[in-house]
């Protein structure tokens, strides 16, 4: 029976590992995992570092999406049986749902019950046989972010704000922290073929000088979770200032006063830099607002744009899978192909030549 503080509806395991969940991403209170025994501070520190923040808030809300559907059809989601998988990926499929999505929601499953020192129900062959069906009959390419590159960077580039005007009498004209740190985002994104969370964690302490440019330290990344060995990106200098990663950067740091710490910080009303680091959510908004200044449609792009901009600019200008994977840092060249697919279905293509 469910306790008095359980929500109306729900089973005391729904509640229980929602509860789990979520304390695993909190960074004061003690959770309690396999052995029912509450971890010490800094064992709990180390379990919220197992999964990055994103990926534990990604799995807090499928495993309550999974819960409700749970409650609806009066299933068990603890342990799910498999039948009860199969169900919810059913309908998940009917209804609409992307492979990639269904695959994190198991993902999720996999994970709480693994909390709770459950047999993985994903791995059942029922749930694997109807997985794969679900992924022969509704996989599709993933939605590849539409490449931001010139001369189409170049407008958005120019479209943003230099100097701040303002309303208040005697308050003279001042440099527009937020158009220069947007330019700056704009140009090691896409030199630096950064991803957003990337961006968002790069420190001032991550950023070194080169007699040819600038060069980032990665300490960690998405395809280097471990930090086993830092990954390098290098900005080189650009002949045109305008177009300069590293005159921007340096631009925005220098007008910013940042001489440690995050290096893209939102900024005040006051255009002042705030000293905390921008959402990787952020940045995909400052980016979209960046790109509608210019009078350019926002809605197929995001902040990944500008990463998928630099592998498909730097393909059509010649640059071989491998030079710009050493600083992309793909580690499958076939993940790489994908970003230039469309362009190269024009090359060396007898289509274009029947001359009809």
């Amino acid at each position: 029976m469910a306790t008095p503080t359980d929500p109306p509806g729900t089973t005391p395991s729904t509640h229980s590992v929602a509860g789990t969940v979520a304390r695993v991403s909190a960074t004061t209170d003690a959770v309690q995992l396999l052995d029912d025994v509450p971890l010490t501070e800094a064992e709990t520190e180390y379990v919220e570092a197992a999964r990055a923040a994103n990926t534990l808030r990604g799995y807090r809300s499928d495993w309550t999406e999974f819960t409700t559907w749970c409650v609806q059809h009066d299933r068990d989601p603890l342990p799910a049986a498999a039948s009860t998988i199969t169900g919810y990926l059913s309908d998940l499929a009917k209804a609409g749902a992307k492979v990639g999505t269904m695959s994190r929601r198991l993902s999720a499953l996999k994970f709480v019950h693994q909390l709770q020192d459950l047999p993985d129900p994903t791995s059942n062959a029922r749930v694997v046989a109807v997985w794969e069906g679900i992924r022969r009959t509704h996989g599709a390419p993933p939605d590849q972010a539409t490449p931001l590159m010139p001369p189409e960077l170049f407008d958005v580039l120019a479209a943003c704000p230099t100097t701040r005007i303002w309303k208040t009498k005697n308050r003279a004209p001042e440099p527009d922290l937020a158009g220069h740190r947007d330019r700056a985002l704009l140009l090691v994104g896409f030199v630096g073929a950064l991803r957003r969370s990337e961006l968002a964690a790069l420190q001032v302490e991550h950023v070194d000088e080169h007699p040819n440019g600038l060069v980032l330290t990665l300490p960690r990344s998405k395809t280097n979770q471990h930090g086993t060995e830092a990954e390098l990106v290098v900005l080189p200098r650009s002949g045109n200032p305008d177009r300069c990663p590293v005159t921007a950067l340096r631009a925005w740091l220098e007008l910013a006063q940042i001489t440690t710490g995050p290096v893209f910080q939102g900024v005040t009303k006051g255009n002042k830099a705030t000293g905390r680091s921008l959402h990787p959510e952020s940045i995909n908004t400052l980016v979209q607002h960046a790109i509608g200044r210019a009078g350019i449609d926002p809605l197929p792009y995001s902040a990944h744009s500008l990463r998928a901009g630099f592998i498909t600019y730097a393909h059509l200008r010649g640059a071989t899978d491998r030079a710009i994977a050493h600083q992309s840092r793909h580690r499958s060249l076939t993940t790489l192909g994908g970003y230039v697919r469309i362009h190269n279905a024009w090359t060396d293509n007898a289509a274009t030549s029947l001359g009809l």
